[in-house]
């Protein structure tokens, strides 16, 4: 079977084909998101177009989705007028295959589900630090969706609750605002404006004060994971993003485990 496969993010499109559950030909497309939803749609559509011989189309996109109708639920400004797009319908209809559309970081996890991290645990969380948090629960290899397919918005767990205010912005107070690599890049830039992102954060590290953005950052970090331990027990939370390569982070989240979580909840993999 030859599945197209498509990514859709807030800056490109990764798309290729997987046949025997092998990835191929994987390219980049930019997604102009700020086009707004119908040119993503378009975009995907015009890509489709270029092949042929497919049984299959899968999307793994940027914000919250129906999975049953795939549908886009809600989209933030980062892809305008995407909230609302009926992808699947739109699609099935044009190339007459089945398609299937989900969340990204659903997406991410059912990967670590079946190929990568999280072969051996049938049930686990997945967190994704980048420019927001994202996060799925997997139970019995597949996405707990919730009542709505909202569920597993760990972003917006509240973990400094004096700057919770009743603002248009949910985001307030939330994890997403301190654990985010934006946070991090953010309070690098405070102490040296050319800290601009990860990699040049990285190669600073042996700098005493990096180090200690660095690791009040992790602290950050830790504050969701100890609050997601504690509500489900998991035995196993896999972590992602670019940022996440870095062995010192996931060093860091080791050494701090006992300060933030409960002995009895302390056989937790990350």
């Amino acid at each position: 079977m030859k599945i197209l496969v498509f990514d859709i993010g807030g800056t490109s499109i990764k798309h290729g084909y997987c046949i025997d559950n092998t990835l191929k030909e994987v390219h980049e497309t930019p997604t102009d998101a700020k086009k707004g939803g119908r040119h993503v749609v378009d975009t995907i559509i015009s890509l489709i177009k270029e092949q042929d011989g497919y049984d299959a189309i899968g999307i793994s996109t940027a914000g919250q989705v129906n999975a049953e109708k795939g549908s886009i639920i809600y989209a933030n400004s980062n892809i305008p007028n995407y909230t609302g797009m009926q992808i699947r319908e739109e699609l099935e209809a044009l190339f007459h295959v089945p398609v299937a559309v989900e969340n990204d970081v659903n997406s991410a996890a059912l990967g670590e589900a079946i190929y990568g991290a999280g072969r051996t645990f049938d049930n686990f969380l997945c967190l994704t630090y980048g420019t927001g948090v994202g996060g799925a629960i997997i139970q019995d290899k597949t996405v707990y969706h919730g009542s709505s397919f909202s569920a597993a918005e760990f972003g917006a767990i509240v973990t400094h609750s004096e700057k919770r205010k009743c603002t248009a912005d949910f985001y307030d107070g939330c994890y997403e605002r301190y654990a985010s690599t934006t946070a991090l890049v953010k309070k690098a830039m405070e102490y040296d404006p050319s800290l601009d992102n990860g990699r040049k954060i990285f190669a600073q590290i042996d700098n005493p004060r990096v180090m200690n953005i660095l690791d009040a950052w992790v602290d950050e970090i830790m504050m969701g994971l100890a609050t997601l331990t504690h509500i489900f027990n998991p035995s196993c939370i896999i972590v992602g993003g670019g940022i996440m390569v870095q062995p010192l982070v996931i060093e860091k989240i080791h050494q701090k485990i006992s300060q933030y979580i409960m002995p009895s909840f302390a056989h937790v993999k990350i």
